[in-house]
C-alpha cells in the first residue's frame, strides 16, 4: 500500500469525523419542533406558554448551530445574540452574530457578552433562553470582575496557555474572575426557562468545564484557583487586581461561584448535543469502509504532547513488527486535548507538535502514516488545523535542509511542515470537539 494512498485514506477518514459532528446536525438531533410543542433531550414546552423567544450564546460553532436553531424556531424566535471567533459565520435572519478574538479575549467580546448579559437580565418568567454553547466559548464571552481590566484578563490567559495547564484548570481561573462563567450566566438569567445546547470540546464532557460552564452548577472554588496558580509559579506575576480577588475569595470574603443547589438551575436544562467519541465513532467506521482493521484507542487522551505522541508512534511500531493491536491494514484513532509546554519561541500547534514529534519516532518505517489534527479547523495561532507525516517525513526535512529535532526543541513544527507540504488547512470548520488523531498502517500489498 503506497505512502500516497495511506495520506489520501487518513483525510477521508479525518472529514468523516468532522461531518459526524456538525453543528447543524448536532442541533437538529437533540432539538424539534412539531407545531407549537418544542422538544429536547426528553423535555417538552409548550412555545406558546412564552412571550419570547431569545437566543444567546458563544463559541465558535455559534454561527451554524444558530442558524439551526432559527430552522426549528422559525416564526416563533424574538432576538439573539451569538459571540463567535473571527470569520466563523454562517447566514442568518433574527439572531445577530458578533465576530470576536480567541484564545486571547478582545473587546469585541466584551461587547458581546454585555449584550448577552443584557438579554438574560431582561428574561423574565415567561421568557424561553436558549443559550448554544462550543468550544471557544469561555475567550469568546469576556466580562471581567469589577476591577479587573481586560488587558490584565489576557495577560493571565497568555501565561496560562504557556505553562502547560489543562483546559479543565485553564478554565477553573476565568470563572473566578467573570461575571457570566461558572454558572452566573445561569443566575443573571433567572427566573427564564433555560435551555443550553453545548458542542463538548472537553474530555468527557463536564458541563461545569465547556466554555467554563456559563448556565452549568460550578465545582470548582477560589482554593481550587489559588492552588492551580501556585502550582504553575504564575501567582507571582499575576496583577494585584486579580491576586486580590482570588485571596478574597479564599478568606470567604467573595461569594463563591453557584453550585447545584442554587434556585438558578431549578429551570435550566444542559445537553451535550456533539463531543468528541462521536467524531471518533464515525473516523472509525469510515476507515472499516476503506477496508482498514480499526480501533478506537480513547476519547480521553490529554497530557503532554511529545510524550502522547511517542506513545502513538509505539503503537504504529506494534503494528507492523507483531500485528498487535490489530494487523495491517490497521487504522487506529484517538482523541482528546494535549498540551504543550512551550519551550522556545517558535510557530505551531499541539497537533503540529505531535506529528514532527511522532515523525521522530517513526522516521524509517515503512506503510506507516500519522495525522493529528484539530476538529475547529486551527491549531494554535496558525491557520493549520494540523499535520501528517511518514516513516519517510525526516529524511525529507533533512534533504530540504531543515532540522526536525532543532524545530520541535523550538517548538517550530509550522514552517517546516509549510515547506515539505504536510500541513492540513480546512479553514474554519465551525464545529470544535477538541483533535483527532489517526494512525494508519498498510499492508504490504
Amino acid at each position: 500500500m503506497s505512502t500516497t494512498k495511506l495520506r489520501e485514506d487518513a483525510m477521508t477518514i479525518f472529514r468523516a469525523g468532522l461531518a459526524a459532528v456538525d453543528p447543524k446536525t448536532a442541533v437538529r438531533r437533540a432539538l424539534s419542533r412539531d407545531g407549537e410543542m418544542l422538544s429536547c433531550a426528553g423535555e417538552s414546552y409548550n412555545l406558546a406558554d412564552f412571550k419570547d423567544v431569545v437566543v444567546i450564546g458563544a463559541g465558535k460553532a455559534g454561527a451554524p448551530m444558530a442558524a439551526a436553531v432559527e430552522e426549528i424556531l422559525d416564526g416563533w424566535l424574538t432576538t439573539g445574540v451569538v459571540n463567535v471567533k473571527y470569520g466563523h459565520l454562517d447566514k442568518l435572519k433574527t439572531i445577530r452574530i458578533i465576530e470576536a478574538g480567541h484564545p486571547l479575549p478582545d473587546q469585541a467580546g466584551v461587547r458581546g457578552a454585555r449584550e448577552i448579559v443584557q438579554l438574560a437580565e431582561l428574561a423574565g418568567e415567561k421568557v424561553l433562553l436558549i443559550c448554544l454553547i462550543s468550544g471557544g466559548g469561555s475567550a469568546l464571552l469576556p466580562l471581567p470582575v469589577g476591577g479587573v481590566t481586560l488587558e490584565e484578563k489576557q495577560a493571565l490567559t497568555e501565561k496560562l496557555l504557556a505553562c502547560g495547564a489543562s483546559i479543565n484548570e485553564i478554565n477553573a481561573v476565568r470563572k473566578h474572575i467573570s461575571q457570566v462563567k461558572g454558572g452566573q450566566l445561569a443566575r443573571l438569567a433567572s427566573p427564564a426557562t433555560l435551555i443550553t445546547l453545548i458542542l463538548s470540546d472537553v474530555i468527557g464532557d463536564p458541563l461545569d468545564v465547556i466554555a467554563s460552564g456559563p448556565t452549568a452548577p460550578d465545582s470548582s472554588t477560589f482554593a481550587d484557583v489559588y492552588e492551580i496558580l501556585q502550582r504553575y509559579q504564575i501567582w507571582d506575576g499575576l496583577a494585584d487586581s486579580i491576586r486580590q480577588r482570588i485571596q478574597a475569595g479564599r478568606d470567604g470574603e467573595i461569594a463563591d461561584t453557584p453550585d447545584s443547589s442554587d434556585p438558578a438551575f431549578f429551570r435550566t436544562l444542559n445537553v451535550v448535543v456533539a463531543n468528541n467519541r462521536q467524531a471518533m465513532t464515525a473516523a472509525v467506521e469510515k476507515a472499516k469502509d476503506l477496508g482498514y482493521n480499526a480501533l478506537m484507542l480513547s476519547s480521553c487522551i490529554e497530557g503532554e504532547t511529545r510524550e502522547v505522541a511517542r506513545v502513538h508512534a509505539a503503537i504504529a511500531r506494534e503494528i507492523v513488527d507483531s500485528g498487535n493491536p490489530l494487523a495491517p491494514p490497521a487504522c487506529v484513532i484517538s482523541g482528546g486535548e494535549t498540551t504543550v509546554t512551550l519551550r522556545g519561541d517558535g510557530k505551531g500547534g499541539r497537533n503540529q507538535e505531535f506529528v514532527l514529534a511522532a515523525a521522530l519516532d517513526i522516521a524509517g518505517l515503512q506503510n506507516v502514516v500519522i495525522l493529528s489534527a484539530g476538529t475547529d479547523g486551527t491549531d494554535g495561532p496558525t491557520d493549520a488545523a494540523g499535520a501528517i507525516c511518514d516513516g519517510e517525513t525526516c529524511e525529507r526535512a533533512g534533504l530540504a535542509g531543515l532540522e526536525p529535532v532543532r524545530h520541535l526543541e523550538n517548538n517550530d513544527a509550522y514552517p517546516l511542515f509549510k515547506q515539505l507540504g504536510h500541513l492540513i488547512v480546512t479553514g474554519p470548520t465551525n464545529t470544535n470537539v477538541m483533535d483527532l488523531r489517526i494512525i494508519l498502517a498498510g499492508d504490504d500489498g
